[in-house]
């Protein structure tokens, strides 16, 4: 702390530390160059940084170097329970380590504020068409997931500063936004930014209320909680000027989605994005947060919108207390980060993006990139007029439509039009085609309370649209099981099933089984969709139903306007429906004197929750980094979904196969995601994805073959993966994974680099890395290699067959050797990028991970005190 810069805050009884001072001291006028993410980086570092080396990292920003890290401690930690589950399972694992070793264990404890909402665990196995679903899923979510919720209350009590929000309230990042993040803090007399970390790659929704807050996995997540300084290198800071408006009938939805295409294009990968302009100004916070919401689809770790009269409009919609907005305005407006403080910033690269060049789109068939406007679909191959028989299934069914994931249930002006295009097609006579499985799964419980008001609620009921959860469903894999006749018909038939959602995510394999693809839309669309039936239809210009009156009726019949929808919103969305919400949600619950023990007591039984092995056996011992084996070969875009799939184990499965030995029905298998709490299960998930493609497992024509496949080295055998890893595991032989561009790219979850750590990968080489999982994979003690460009698995002819060195000295940012030893004898050295990006990162791959390492200094603090 640097108190010469502490200082009253006008207006207030509180203190704020003047970081325009200390920059300007430094550099007189330095200040008002500054991007809002500096100003807020420097703020923290004056408020937290040693004074001896605050001159240095401020100079960092001053100068836009890149050269020295400097230390970020974020305010908060927000977890969603799958995550922050398993971040707490490590910790009570911790505790369990750190007693066997004469430490005690009640001292381990989140240091930073940590919120955990369950919002994850829950799987729509009964469609919004069914009025009693929302109390049938819920009952199902209880019972499925006793043992997690058992430690999830547990923790509760046995840990300090973690608050939790039980499941059934919403999702994490919608809360976040309307509710948890006071955008300026006051703790103990000293105003300050509010800022965070979260364990998922959305947590970058609430930077649309000007609050810096990135998604991390749940290793780097774990070492901000216990107070460790989360250490960066200065962001590239990328201004993105907005200009223009928004064409009439264009929604939020498809602006995010040109936007994500226009910005993967402009190679914005961990990036930190600044909107600005003429057109940002008139985004409502709801479009902004929209916007935010999906950096991770472009690749950005962040993406900041500044305080402006919209934010303050949007504290007061959502019910903020009066101070709070007062203070929120004179803290934002006395330091500089109002928006008008903000037109003499400069960026180093500046993208401009015209918000009316912005027409009707959908996103698919596998990425969230792949951007198809509406009414192209038919010249791109994606639909087309094809003749159906009335009643029958047809070939590109959409089996799945849903509103869900907080990208969208979040803005009011989406949810609205969604209700109203309900409504017209209700009048109209249309109605939802029998195979479509429709679901509508809000963010927040506000959502259905102004659809009520707005007399929109049984409109989108009548079509199938009821409320299935407060959770977050569809978009994370947990759309829950067809109708079995429907899927039979979809086996049998070999149909090309799809799905079309609202949401964020639409990688291949993700959403369900047997939808092979997967489109991402507007919520009006999805409603469209659900009428349609099928993708392979022209949803600009065909039919999609008859009235009763004879008349065809198409998409812009029913499309609502825009001044219908603003009217509505404006009428319908009160600060006293957030009150009603979120006052009892986050009022203190009374203590009821029933006291925990400091260590759980773990059931052995259980297939969710199980101590964590990571002091023990292998994972103890040394990576020596020699005579590496390779478990896969992989191209590019390899994503987390691929690593560690998170939707429904199948029976067929090695994890199904598992759970089936284990006693539990397959009816109760849950997800993936759901069992990362016991890594007996969630091992069995490793490269589990069926759409997985590793180089290694070819058929007769050399044709790579899908599947979670793996060839045991060196007798050749082709066996699935999880056998494969079985077999290494045996024989205790280290090994290493090849890959492409972009690897790690997806949801942040810290088991796709633990699945791999515990497989005995010591090293995965790469062409490039995406932001967290690089993060992920050192907190497990896993080595990040990066090719040189050029240089890359095919350049090499690499087939599977060769063993692995790494040999050089491991200091951030290094030049390695890969040595190749190929099986005729062949050596190569081929030089690589050592991943461990900064001192700090090099000191925890040492240690053998984020949690040895902190097992490492707990027992020594506690010897030297």
């Amino acid at each position: 702390m640097n108190p010469q810069f502490r200082k009253p805050l006008p207006g207030t009884k509180l203190d704020y530390f003047d970081a325009r001072a200390a920059v300007d001291a430094i550099q007189a006028g330095a200040w008002a160059k500054l991007p809002y993410t500096s100003r807020v980086l420097a703020e923290n570092l004056v408020r937290r940084c040693d004074p001896a080396t605050l001159n240095a990292s401020l100079s960092q920003l001053i100068e836009r170097k890149r050269d020295l890290d400097f230390p970020w401690f974020p305010a908060r930690v927000v977890c969603h329970d799958i995550l922050g589950q398993t971040a707490l399972v490590d910790l009570a694992g911790l505790r369990d380590a750190i007693a066997l070793q004469g430490g005690d264990p009640a001292l381990v404890n989140p240091v930073v504020p940590t919120q955990l909402v369950v919002d994850h665990s829950l799987a729509v196995e009964c469609g919004g068409f069914d009025p009693d679903a929302f109390d049938k899923n819920r009952a199902i979510e209880d019972r499925r997931n006793e043992d997690r919720f058992d430690f999830i209350n547990w923790t509760k009590k046995a840990f300090k500063n973690v608050d939790v929000i039980p499941p059934g309230n919403g999702i994490l990042h919608q809360i976040n936004l309307e509710r948890m993040s006071p955008v300026i803090q006051a703790v103990d007399g000293v105003a300050f930014p509010d800022t965070l970390v979260g364990t998922d790659s959305h947590t970058p929704m609430v930077d649309a209320l000007g609050v810096i807050a990135i998604g991390v996995g749940g290793l780097e997540a774990e070492s901000v909680m216990l107070g460790r300084a989360s250490w960066m290198r200065l962001p590239d800071i990328i201004g993105v000027e907005l200009t223009g408006k928004p064409q009439a009938g264009i929604t939020a939805t498809d602006t995010v989605l040109a936007l994500t295409e226009f910005l993967r294009k402009q190679k914005v990968v961990s990036s930190y994005l600044e909107f600005f302009g003429e057109g940002a100004s008139h985004l409502t916070l709801g479009d902004r947060a929209t916007i935010s919401n999906m950096a991770p689809e472009y690749g950005s770790t962040a993406a900041m919108f500044y305080i402006d009269e919209q934010t303050i409009k949007y504290l007061k919609l959502t019910g903020r207390d009066d101070e709070l907005v007062k203070l929120v305005e004179t803290y934002a407006k006395e330091t500089g980060l109002w928006g008008e403080a903000l037109k003499t910033a400069e960026y180093e690269r500046v993208l401009k993006f015209d918000l009316s060049s912005v027409v009707r789109t959908i996103a698919g068939p596998s990425n969230p990139h792949n951007r198809v406007p509406t009414s192209e679909l038919a010249a791109r191959g994606i639909s087309g007029v094809v003749e159906n028989e009335p009643g029958v299934m047809p070939d590109g069914a959409v089996i799945i439509a849903a509103i869900t994931s907080c990208t969208n249930t979040n803005n009011p002006r989406n949810m609205i039009a969604a209700g109203l295009l309900a409504r017209n097609a209700n009048a109209r006579g249309l109605t939802r085609k029998p195979w479509v499985k429709s679901s509508l799964a809000p963010g927040s419980k506000t959502v259905t309370l102004y659809l009520e008001e707005a007399g929109l609620m049984p409109e989108l009921e009548q079509l199938g649209f009821g409320v299935v959860a407060y959770a977050c469903t569809t978009c994370n894999g947990m759309s829950g099981a067809l109708d079995p006749v429907i899927q039979k018909e979809v086996i049998d038939r070999d149909l090309y099933a799809t799905a079309v959602l609202s949401g964020n995510r639409n990688f291949d394999g993700r959403i369900h089984p047997y939808a092979k693809q997967a489109f991402l839309a507007s919520p009006p669309l999805v409603v469209a969709y659900a009428i349609a039936g099928t993708i392979r239809f022209d949803i600009e210009k065909d039919v999609l139903g008859i009235d009763s009156k004879g008349q065809p009726v198409t998409l812009k019949d029913i499309w609502p306007t825009d001044e219908e929808i603003d009217a509505l919103v404006a009428s319908s969305v009160k600060p006293a429906q957030f009150n009603k919400v979120y006052i009892p949600m986050f009022a203190k619950q009374e203590d009821d004197g029933i006291k925990v023990k400091p260590l759980y007591d773990w059931r052995p039984q259980t297939t969710y929750i199980r101590r964590p092995p990571y002091w023990e056996g292998a994972l103890a011992g040394a990576r020596p980094l020699k005579g590496m084996l390779p478990l896969a070969v992989l191209g590019d875009n390899i994503t987390t979904d691929h690593l560690s799939p998170s939707n429904a184990i199948m029976l067929n499965s090695a994890a199904g196969e598992y759970l089936a030995k284990m006693g539990l029905p397959e009816e109760d298998f849950n997800s993936y995601a759901t069992h990362r709490g016991d890594h007996l299960t969630a091992q069995r998930a490793t490269f589990a994805n069926p759409t997985l493609k590793n180089e290694m497992v070819r058929d007769a024509d050399g044709k790579v073959k899908a599947g979670s496949l793996a060839r045991v080295e060196p007798e050749g055998k082709v066996t699935r993966m999880w056998e494969a890893i079985e077999t290494y595991m045996e024989r205790k032989q280290s090994l290493i994974v090849i890959a492409g561009a972009d690897y790690g790219q997806g949801s942040s979850r810290d088991w796709a680099a633990k699945g791999v750590r515990l497989a005995g990968v010591e090293a995965i080489v790469a062409e490039g890395f995406e932001r967290i999982h690089r993060t992920n994979l050192v907190g497990m003690g896993v080595l990040p290699l990066e090719f040189l460009p050029g240089v890359n698995r095919l350049t090499l002819a690499l087939d599977g067959t060769e063993s692995y060195d790494v040999i050089g000295e491991r200091t951030p940012r290094s030049t390695l050797t890969l040595v190749v030893n190929r099986r005729n004898g062949e050596r190569l050295e081929v030089p690589v990028i050592c991943r461990l990006d900064t001192a700090e990162e090099v000191s925890i791959y040492e240690a053998g991970g984020v949690l040895q390492r902190f097992a490492q200094d707990f027992l020594e603090s506690v010897k030297a005190a």
